[in-house]
């Protein structure tokens, strides 16, 4: 199986700019790891299993990229992530929050979380993705839960 360039791009796209946000916290970094993700799938001349083995790929790759993105020594000097906060469209004020949460946990807990809720992954596909045993998944999750629990409690508690 086989898409198009452009296929491939408007089916997930989306997809891998918000999982490239979630490690990169920066919208253009974001879109320079989208491009790269899908000039690598450009240049791969292969055919996959079925759609689910290409999207898994492509977010491999994203993953990888904006690692990559986020260890240069340029990026020391980036606007925080936080300035584009404003440029985000949500449509609860809630989601706002969750996702500022989010974004406030520290990498490993944040791509798990992401992949998990926002992508729909099971625990052994993120260990397949990830490149980590399940057991390192399902604690990445729960600490991860455990700290976006202590982190909304405390800004509703604020809130009171």
């Amino acid at each position: 199986m086989r898409l198009s360039a452009a296929e491939a791009y408007e089916k997930y796209a989306d997809r891998v700019f918000a999982l490239a946000f979630s490690v990169c916290r920066d919208r253009a970094d974001a879109d320079d790891v989208t491009q790269d993700t899908f000039m690598r799938y450009l240049d791969r001349d292969r055919d996959w299993r079925d759609e689910e083995h290409l999207k898994a790929w492509l977010l491999r790759v994203a993953v990888n990229r904006a690692r990559d993105v986020t260890r240069a020594f340029w990026r020391r000097s980036r606007v925080p992530w936080e300035d584009t906060m404003a440029e985000l469209p949500f449509e609860e004020p809630a989601d706002k929050s969750l996702f500022a949460a989010v974004m406030d946990l520290p990498e490993k807990y944040r791509v798990a979380i992401h992949l998990f809720y926002y992508e729909d992954y099971s625990v052994s596909q993120i260990a397949a993705l990830l490149a980590v045993r399940e057991g390192t998944v399902k604690s990445r999750l729960s600490r991860g839960r455990a700290l976006l629990k202590t982190t909304l409690m405390e800004d509703w508690n604020d809130d009171e």
